[in-house]
């Protein structure tokens, strides 16, 4: 036991040393996003753990801003697709084109070939689309023709839908959902950061961020945020979560049976542990603590619990229901 905690000491030094640079990402991206700390966290997270994100807010709060600027901090590559319903698979990751120079056919690589894609309105083209960006998700390549072609590392799809207008979308099936890390809702800013927004926008010049680490630094973080330390308890207490999603009766909740219709899967275990791995990182720790799953499982969970039309009718969301469950849940 002596020997453990001597570990997840030096552990939690290196840690700290190495985590340095989180800090000027942040400040750097402050310069030009006004509040959002959600959005800003949810993108470091989804960087750290290599994770995809799903984002759901109205128009207009910096979510493209947000995932260019990051792009632009640590010098990567970045793509604006945006999904409308008459979009092919070939605009999202490219095709064939026949060169009349060269008397053969080309790969003519499309703009998922980036580190950072924010596919915009993703529920509003239809199931063809959505499962070319899924091959690229879950598979990190893509098929041209008979080629197939590796995306660059780090890539991390974020993917927006508008939560106001749902005439004229393609809903996401679940399986598609289940591959993004986190969802994240994002909400309006306070009055005095709206202040802020205004202030910057119809000044003389806008704030632009500046390139603070490149991208080894980030491939490198990666590999230490696997090294955070997660103790048997967090484990049985992130299992006991995503199990009282499936079996509520078991945990004192016999009221959620009927509102759920099928609880979280597998990924959600695991993205709980990597998503909590990297936001210890963020704080500059070596190990997890309990209140580091609290923080994340709404965003973990929210898109991989099912809701019954009980739920439905009484206006139940998957928040409540996970409200529930951390309120039930024993901490460690």
């Amino acid at each position: 036991m002596e020997a453990q905690s001597v570990d997840i000491q030096e552990l939690n030094a290196r840690i700290e040393k190495e985590s340095e640079f989180i800090e000027m990402i942040r400040l750097e991206m402050q310069k030009v996003i006004v509040g959002q700390k959600h959005l800003i966290d949810s993108l470091l997270i989804g960087l750290l753990a290599d994770g995809h994100i799903l984002l759901e807010g109205v128009p207009g709060l910096a979510k493209t801003l947000a995932i260019k600027t990051l792009a632009s901090v640590i010098n990567a590559g970045f793509s604006r697709i945006q999904f409308t319903p008459d979009l092919l698979p070939a605009d999202l990751v490219g095709t064939m084109v026949y060169s009349q120079k060269q008397e053969n056919f080309m790969v003519k690589k499309g703009p998922i070939f980036s580190n950072f894609i924010l596919a915009d309105e993703i529920n509003r083209s239809p199931a063809k689309v959505q499962s070319a960006l899924l091959e690229s998700m879950q598979e990190r390549q893509v098929t041209i023709g008979e080629e197939t072609f590796k995306l660059p590392n780090p890539f991390m799809v974020l993917a927006t839908q508008n939560p106001i207008e749902q005439e004229g979308t393609y809903p996401l099936p679940e399986a598609q959902v289940d591959r993004f890390m986190l969802k994240a809702i994002i909400g309006y800013p306070t009055r005095e950061e709206e202040r802020l927004i205004i202030r910057e926008n119809i000044g003389q010049t806008f704030p632009e961020a500046s390139k603070v680490v490149n991208i080894e630094t980030i491939l490198k973080a990666r590999q230490s945020v696997r090294d955070i330390h997660v103790s048997d308890k967090i484990e049985n207490y992130i299992l006991d979560i995503v199990f009282a999603t499936r079996n509520p009766e078991k945990y004192g909740l016999p009221e959620l049976k009927d509102l759920i219709s099928y609880g979280a899967s597998p990924r959600a275990s695991i993205n709980l542990a990597l998503a909590a791995k990297a936001l210890a990182f963020i704080r500059r720790r070596g190990y997890v603590f309990p209140e580091d799953i609290k923080i994340i499982c709404h965003d973990v969970l929210r898109h991989r619990i099912g809701l019954s039309y009980e739920a439905d009718a009484e206006n139940i969301t998957q928040d409540d229901i996970i409200s529930k469950i951390l309120n039930a849940v024993e901490v460690p």
